[in-house]
């Protein structure tokens, strides 16, 4: 099947019992048996639900994979990847990432032994000053939230294959639309499929995908034995939402770009972050990796102002302030008191995440009507 159409059909069966094209909301908690052991594939919902499993074959079938995992959020996706993990191991992770990334990592896990690194990954080759016996996963998001930078995936994968150590890749702002990381040398990749996956603002949930059968397995079980599963209800509407995610990228893309070019030539925006312009560092990884650039936009205001980047983000009227990102309309941030607040401001200076810094999560409206909200909130 090709890309557009495995979002409708991939990994999808109709219902056994009554021939239902959508499948059905399975809200049970518990199943029949016959006998003890006795059952039809399911005994207890939070180990397996069919209205779930239906959604994580789709989500394997996107992403070329073999086995796809569904949890209530996406840092309870990022929190079983983890678990995989014992204490004296140690992570490599890109050093520009989503703050409940860093604060999970940092606050939570370096308190059980496990050591994290964060670098930059614009070279991937300077991953490898990094390695050692004890690293056993590198964690990469490209494009990273909310620089845009774009991180090599076949160069860092060929690195973690050497050196025996697990590749993992966030792929939630590029969405399997744009970019399969399993096909470019991964062993899992996380979605947060709160955002563009269910594309409607109106779910939260998590999603890993791998093609390794042992990998699988030790991941089933981490999310049977902590629990962290999602909902009959919430696998039903990112399944819906799954169904138009080709159309939706599409939109997403052309309404970025205009956006983009937009900023850029602003006299009152002085830096404006997409992997789509050519000046983009690592533009043409970008051009190779993904099929286009997405809709998520990052931009800086003229002198660097705090209280100018709250003025526009309180100004916008099309675009929406809030948190979150990858539905159908348009949302506008501000890291450093948002998305990112977790982490410390030097940190995030050193990256780039300043005061003044907004991002756009550029939605599917009409994008005269988007631009002309920028135009009246900017000035």
């Amino acid at each position: 099947m090709k890309f557009n159409t495995k979002t409708i059909h991939g990994g999808q069966k109709h219902d056994p019992a009554y021939g239902a094209v959508m499948p059905p909301i399975y809200q049970t908690s518990t199943y029949a048996q016959s006998t003890p052991g006795g059952h039809k594939g399911f005994e207890y919902s939070r180990t397996h639900n069919p209205t779930r499993q239906a959604l994580e074959n789709a989500l394997a079938s996107l992403e070329n994979g073999t086995f796809g995992l569904a949890f209530g959020s996406g840092l309870a996706a990022i929190d079983a990847v983890i678990k995989l993990l014992k204490p004296g191991d140690e992570v490599i992770s890109t050093n520009d990432l989503y703050g409940g990334s860093y604060r999970l990592f940092t606050k939570i896990f370096e308190d059980f032994g496990i050591k994290f690194h964060f670098i930059g990954m614009q070279n991937a080759a300077n991953i490898e000053n990094y390695i050692n016996a004890n690293t056993k996963l590198i964690w990469v998001e490209t494009p990273t939230n909310p620089m845009m930078n774009i991180i090599d995936i076949i160069t860092t994968s060929k690195i973690a294959k050497q050196h025996k150590v697990l590749l993992a890749v966030d792929n939630t702002f590029a969405t399997p639309y744009l970019q399969q990381p399993l096909e470019l040398g991964a062993d899992i990749v996380m979605h947060s499929a709160t955002k563009y996956l269910g594309g409607h603002s109106d779910l939260v949930m998590g999603a890993l995908i791998v093609k390794d059968k042992m990998l699988a397995d030790k991941l089933y079980f981490i999310q049977n034995a902590s629990g962290a599963i999602c909902g009959p209800q919430d696998a039903f509407l990112a399944l819906r939402g799954i169904k138009t995610l080709h159309v939706r990228m599409q939109r997403h893309c052309e309404n970025g770009k205009a956006v983009a070019e937009y900023l850029a030539a602003h006299p009152k925006t002085e830096n404006v972050y997409w992997p789509g312009f050519e000046t983009h560092p690592n533009h043409d990884i970008a051009k190779g990796q993904m099929k286009g650039f997405g809709g998520m936009i990052s931009f800086v205001t003229k002198g660097n102002n705090y209280e100018d980047a709250i003025q526009i983000v309180e100004n916008l009227k099309v675009f929406t302030l809030a948190e979150s990102l990858g539905g159908v309309e348009s949302l506008c941030g501000h890291p450093a008191s948002m998305t990112h607040a977790s982490i410390p401001k030097q940190e995030r200076e050193n990256i780039g995440v300043v005061d003044s810094l907004i991002r756009l999560s550029v939605g599917i409206e009409d994008v005269e009507d988007l631009i002309n909200d920028l135009k009246q909130a900017i000035g």
